[in-house]
Formats: structure tokens, sequence, C-alpha cells
């Protein structure tokens, strides 16, 4: 009878103030009761409220001293064992042993307000000063969230963006909250820990197009680490229906990951400086697969600028990895040709490498200007490629450096890739070794090629037949056999040919490609392709074609005139007419490709 006539109303008050001042007014708390048992010091209240103000929100808006981030939370049941109420109210410091949250709903509200950018934004006022008044000091051993029901909404120009996560269990150890601990750097937003366990979620982009998703995420602030496993970047359609909603080219992107990992991450450089360090971060048996379909066009846009080290640079977050670590990750780009309507493949199976210094914090480039990647793939699955790249992360044209080789491997193994989108394949081959050596930026790149095999031959081939079949085109397959390219390097007369790298970027090629034109260059040089030799010998082609074409038209031409007593302008007419005929007849070949393609494409599941 006396704690609910004299303690209870003043623990109510004190509850509430205690809100009111720590929040600067903005939250109010409510609940429907409390039950103390004072032998025990436990405590339990129900059903509990905390309700953001939006009259007061509104008015810091004015102010333009509105957080970036609203809370509203409703806990069905909040357990505490062994508060010390008498220790409360006489020496101004609140103990507890054990704090238990059953079933809490979380609704965190974001609404970004530039005012509130951390480079312009002055010190924040400390939690403890917002409490001494009231507590010297807060400290709990223990705090156990369980089966939290959370759910986040961004705004951005009134539109809301919700997704949410259910079931999340948190563990909090040893909360200390008082004129030394803002200081203590063993300490994450007071605790010595936090433990974190989300299920799995899926979010979709707002675009519609994309999904990521996870089956675990586990975050421990004492041992420093975050683990997500089964992760997935995917799109939400399959390939077919992606461009068809789409209505233009671009990149058909899939990334999925067995395990990502963040080793020594920096959990109180994240919550005072809002920057993302870790000492290691690992990527664990993943994939990632480009599509391209090249019926769809997209306009030309400058890519200068947007090379991966500069892409990192620009980023606003600032962040610092001292080792990135690819464990077993595949890589593929596949083209749909709007020619032949057929899928061309290039891989880079099983990739193991170190990528260091990956960091776009000034401060740290100070120390360290490079950025630098050691890697190594199996090309196609076949020959071995060893890689080095430095990136020079302070550099305003993006300078790079890159160089590698290639092991020995049977040059029919990249059939996958020119036989669909070239109407080539290589007919034989033996690779002895490639060696790279190039210096670029984001307007050009020089550097050596060397390449050293033999025995090459190709196919030229005819266009798809009606049973799916190609055709050797016998006489330019010939052609480019006998004259276009050397069988080997070095040739039959013993001479070798390196490649020597000068080009100027297409402003408008990616970056990757970009350094595919590079080596390109390189490999037509070792060849016997320089730009002289491949004009004159395609002119020679040209030339021969067009002899063996008048032989033809004009066999045609005489045989007209004197078995069906047809003038020369009658026949060159129907001529004309057969080669429109002809043409249409190729158009609608190819018409035809293309819907088998995608029909044969609507049969897959999103992100395959």
């Amino acid at each position: 009878m006396y704690f609910s006539n004299k303690w209870k109303p003043l623990l109510d008050t004190k509850i509430k103030q205690l809100v009111l001042q720590a929040t600067d007014s903005l939250y109010t708390v409510h609940y429907d009761d409390i039950h103390v048992n004072l032998a025990l010091g436990n405590l339990t209240i129900d059903n509990l409220h905390l309700i953001p103000d939006s009259v007061v929100y509104k008015k810091l808006e004015l102010m333009k001293k509105a957080p970036d981030n609203r809370y509203a939370i409703i806990i069905n049941k909040l357990k505490i064992k062994s508060f010390g109420i008498r220790k409360v109210l006489m020496d101004k410091e609140l103990f507890l042993h054990d704090v238990t949250v059953d079933t809490p709903m979380i609704h965190i509200i974001n609404e970004v307000h530039s005012y509130n950018d951390t480079v312009s934004q002055g010190p924040k006022k400390p939690l403890y000063e917002k409490i001494k008044d009231n507590l010297k000091k807060i400290h709990v051993e223990a705090v156990n969230l369980n089966n939290i029901d959370f759910k986040y909404t961004q705004v951005q120009k009134g539109v809301h963006q919700d997704f949410e996560i259910k079931k999340v269990k948190v563990r909090i150890d040893d909360v200390l909250i008082d004129s030394t601990s803002e200081q203590d750097r063993q300490r994450f937003y007071h605790t010595k820990m936090i433990d974190i366990e989300v299920p799995g979620f899926t979010y979709k982009t707002p675009d519609g197009f994309y999904k990521i998703n996870f089956d675990k995420l586990n975050i421990n602030s004492r041992d420093r680490n975050v683990l997500l496993t089964k992760v997935a970047y995917q799109p939400t359609l399959n390939k077919a229906a992606y461009y068809k909603k789409k209505g233009e080219g671009g990149s058909y992107i899939v990334f999925k990951m067995d395990t990502l990992q963040l080793a020594g991450f920096n959990f109180g450089q994240l919550s005072r400086d809002k920057k993302v360090y870790a000492q290691k971060a690992f990527l664990k048996n993943g994939q990632l697969s480009i599509y391209s379909d090249k019926h769809y066009k997209s306009p030309a846009t400058r890519q200068i600028g947007n090379a991966p080290h500069m892409k990192l640079m620009q980023m606003s977050t600032r962040m610092g990895i001292d080792s990135l670590i690819l464990d077993n990750i595949g890589i593929s780009y596949s083209e749909m040709s709007d020619q032949y309507s057929q899928i061309g493949t290039i891989t880079f199976d099983h990739t193991y490498g170190t990528i260091l210094n990956v960091t776009n914090d000034s401060t740290k480039l100070l120390k360290q200007k490079l950025m630098r990647a050691n890697l190594s793939t199996n090309f196609m699955n076949s020959g071995k490629l060893l890689t080095n790249f430095v990136f020079d992360m302070t550099s305003k044209v993006g300078a790079y450096t890159y160089k590698g080789s290639l092991g020995e491997m049977d040059l029919t193994a990249v059939n996958k890739m020119i036989r669909p989108l070239l109407n080539v394949e290589v007919k034989s081959g033996h690779l002895k070794q490639i060696v790279f050596d190039v210096w670029a930026n984001d307007y050009r790149s020089k550097g050596t090629f060397k390449m050293d095999y033999n025995d090459l031959k190709v196919n030229i081939l005819s266009e798809t037949g009606e049973d799916g079949r190609r055709e050797k085109k016998g006489f330019l397959s010939f052609m480019v056999n006998q004259v276009l390219f050397n069988p080997g390097n070095p040739d039959l007369y013993g001479k070798y040919t390196v490649g020597h790298i000068n080009k100027h970027r297409d402003p408008s090629h990616p970056f990757f490609k970009a350094m595919w034109q590079s080596l390109l260059m390189g490999i037509k040089q070792c060849v016997g392709l320089g730009p002289e030799r491949e004009a004159k010998l395609m002119n020679t082609a040209d030339r021969v074609e067009k002899v063996v074409s008048g032989v033809e038209k004009a066999k045609k031409l005489f045989s007209g005139i004197f078995k069906k007593h047809k003038t020369a302008e009658e026949l060159l007419k129907e001529e004309k007419e057969e080669e429109a005929k002809a043409a249409a007849k190729i158009e609608e070949k190819r018409k035809r490709d293309r819907e088998k393609a995608e029909k044969e494409l609507e049969k897959e599941k999103p992100g395959d």
C-alpha cells in the first residue's frame, strides 16, 4: 500500500521525465502498469510504448535540428531483475542485473536531412550529459531482446519504401553510462558486447528489377566480427522479361556468395565517425555472372571517371579494408549476339587472390596511396591466368597498371566465346604462353604483349541453317589461314613478333572493355594482323569476293540472254529483286532465330 501510494507514482514520474530529457522532448513513454517486487528488486512493465511526437519533430525540422531517424517501439513485456529503487533515489545510481524484452516491435523511419551531414555537424551532446541531473550512473549487466519484429521505412521526397525483418535476437552485455564511458574505446555505444542474429530476409530495390537476400546475419561487437551467409543480389525477372520490361540494353547481373565476412571490424569508428573499417574481408565460394542482350540498345554514355578505384574514391562513406581475400570466386560474362542470336560466354573460374589497401580515406592514403590486387584464375576453365593490378587511388586521371601471364592451353577453348558472337571458330591452336605488361589511365594505355603459340587455324562459318547447323566457308577460311594469320609465333622463318600497345580509349567504353581493346591490339599484332596488313588483306578478300560474285552474275546474265531471250535491263531488275528477296529471307531467318532464343530464355528462372 505504501509503495502504491508513494513510490510507484514517483517512479512513474521519474521514468517519463528521464525519457523526455534524454530525447530532447521528442519521445514520450507510456505503459499499462508497473509491477514491483521490493524484496527481490524485480520490476515488470506491461505493454510499454516509446512514441515519437510528430508535432515536436515538425518543430525540430523547422529549426533544422531534426534527426534523420525516428523510432517507434512497442514491448509486450519488459522484465528487470535486481532493480535497486533505494539506490536510485538515494545515490542517483541505477544498477540492473538483467533486462529481458519479450517480442518487441521496432519501427525506424529514416528521412535524410542535408543539415545532418557529419562534415558540417557540430559535436553532439553525450548521453550522460542528458541524464546527469537525474542519474550519475546507469549499469546493466545483460540485456536480452527476444524475437524482435523490425521494420525500416525510408522516406524520400514523400515516397515511403519499407522492408521488414522478423524474429531477430539481440544480446547486450555490460552497459555503462557514466562520466567516463563515452571515452572508453573498449565500448561500442556504451556496451562491452552486442551480439545480433538476424534470420534470412529479402529486400527488393525501389525500381523492382532486383532483390537482395541472405540466410543469416551475425554481428558480434566483442569479437569484432560480421558474418553473412548465402548472400544473393539477383534480378526478380528472367532475362527475356527483364529486357522487355526495361526496354533498353544494359547488364543483367547475378551475384551469389556462400560466405561474406568482415573480421577485425571497428565498431567504434562506425559509431563515432561513420567509417567502415575492417582488418580483413572474406568472399568465399561465390559467382558473379553478367549477361547482356545486344538486341536491346542503350545510348552511349561517357565512361570516363568510372574505373573501379575511381568509383571507390567517389563513395560518400569513408571505408578502409586492409585485406580483401577472394576464395574460389567464379566470374563470367555472356552476350547475346544481335546478328546471330547466339550466346557467347567468357569465364574466369576458381579465382583466388588478395586485394590490399581497399580504402578511400584520405588519412590512410597519405601513408599508402596504392591499392594492389594479386589474382589467379582459370581462363575458360583451361589456362592459368595470373594478374597483378596496381591502382593509384589519388590520381586525377585514374592511373593504374596491370601485368600478368596466361599459361599453356588449347586455343579451341575460346570457341565458347567467339563462335556464337563472331561466327568464327578455332580449328586448332596451341598456346604456350602470354605475357603482358600495361600502363593505363582513363584516356589511353601503353605496354607490351607477348604471345607464344603454334598451329593456329580458324574456320569462318556460315549463318545457322534451318537445322541449326553452321557450315565452314572454305574459301574465306583458306584466305584467313594462308594469308591473314601467322600460324605461330615465332613464325615459319623464326621471326618473333612482340605486340606494342598504344591505344587511345573510346570514352564510351566501360573500364573492362577498354582493357580488352588494349589487349586485343597486342593479340592482333602477335598473330600478324597489324592495322596496315589487316586493311590490305581485307580489301584483297573483298576484291576476290567481288570477282567471284561478278563471274557468277555474268554467267547468269549471258545464260539468261541466250536461253530466255530477255534484255540485260530485265535480267538486272530480276537480279535486284532476287537480292532483295535473299536479304529479306536472311532478315526473316534472323528474326526467327531471335524469337527462338527468347523462348529459350523465357524458360529460365530469375537469376539463372
